[in-house]
């Protein structure tokens, strides 16, 4: 029987999602969810992770489950085809990354790049929590707990990924094939790795106030595209512009097709030669922008059509997330049983090991 094909991705729920996110993951997950090419598909809200680094706030990460909820179902995301889910809702991901945590040593951990850059982005050089520092275990289990096949993600998840392997092969090796070994799936386009902020800093970030939201309001977004940073040599319109690092150009290359461009600036036939306008000169930013600002109202306008309905259903949107929650601690549950199997700590189940204490002990 061919094996199950099954996706396991999510988000931290630390704030709304914004526009990176959407071209980074979300649109990419909508559109693996409709292509009817895996058997079963999870989708995490990973709130016990969001609290390694937010420990002191929970307030935050549970009034931000209910945004990123409805981000996930204003961009298409189908709870009839995709399970959603509560990390913390699911207890057996916190005894399976009890069990793995004997297969990784610290010095492993430490070296996984992904967790040194996030140690230093954080500030945790000298006093690391050991939730935060965990996590990599942590997320091999949410992985492995629902024998994920492909986990769609970015560049920067890769060492992640090599951790969840090794661990599965650890595991296995030692104990007997049970776990499966996870693949990246990386984005297609070079714009979708990463979508840098508004100002043309390098990445999307609330705390700069340089975010596109999913839930934004017709206006706000013309008003950020608008402000957008572009090439700050491009000073008159006569002047020769540069495309590349130019955030505006980047957001078009995510965005724009040459529909868009036959709809909202017949002008041009594709983003080819409106780039080349600009490089050689005479093509003012103004115009560009109210280009890329057309093409992103397009794209947000259904999705903020369908949030707006999701937002008069609150107690349907948690009923969508608990029912998911049990049907994902279904799956984590019957892998975890296979696991204790496998390591022969499942004692109540295990009727030989009863009966041969039974006869060893009897007289």
């Amino acid at each position: 029987m061919e094996a199950k094909k099954i996706i396991l991705t999510g988000d931290r729920p630390t704030g709304k999602l914004h526009i990176g996110h959407y071209v980074g993951s979300l649109r990419n997950r909508v559109e693996l969810q409709n292509s009817g090419e895996f058997d079963e598909i999870y989708i995490m809200i990973a709130d016990a992770q969001a609290l390694t680094d937010n420990f002191d706030n929970p307030e935050k990460v549970r009034q931000n489950i209910i945004e990123v909820a409805l981000d996930y179902l204003s961009a298409g995301l189908d709870p009839e085809k995709s399970t959603i889910l509560i990390q913390s809702q699911i207890p057996e991901l916190t005894e399976m990354t009890f069990y793995y945590m004997n297969l990784v040593t610290v010095a492993r951990v430490q070296r996984n790049p992904t967790v040194k850059a996030e140690i230093q982005q954080k500030n945790f050089e000298n006093s690391i929590p050991m939730g935060f520092f965990s996590y990599p275990i942590s997320q091999a289990a949410d992985i492995t707990a629902f024998k994920g096949t492909v986990v769609p993600a970015g560049e920067d998840q890769e060492p992640m990924l090599e951790q969840t392997r090794e661990i599965v092969r650890k595991f296995n090796s030692i104990y007997g094939d049970v776990l499966v070994e996870p693949q990246i799936l990386l984005p297609k386009k070079q714009s979708q790795l990463r979508l840098p902020g508004t100002d043309g800093k390098a990445k999307m970030s609330k705390s700069l106030g340089n975010c596109i939201y999913l839930s934004d309001p017709e206006e706000t977004v013309r008003k950020k595209v608008m402000s957008m940073f572009t090439d700050p040599n491009h000073l008159r319109v006569e002047d020769p512009g540069k495309v590349e690092g130019n955030p505006v150009f980047i957001y078009l290359e995510a965005f724009a097709t040459d529909d868009s461009f036959a709809e909202f600036w017949p002008e041009y036939h594709n983003l080819q030669e409106l780039e080349e306008h600009y490089q050689k000169g005479g093509l003012g930013d103004v115009k560009v922008k109210k280009f890329l600002n057309k093409v992103l109202q397009a794209e947000l306008s259904p999705i903020r059509e369908r949030r707006a309905r999701y937002e008069k259903d609150i107690p349907g949107v948690f009923a969508m997330l608990e029912e998911g929650s049990r049907k994902a601690e279904k799956k984590a549950a019957q892998t975890l049983a296979e696991m204790k199997h496998a390591m022969q700590i499942d004692y109540f189940q295990d009727k030989n090991l009863i009966a041969q204490l039974t006869q060893k002990y009897t007289v």
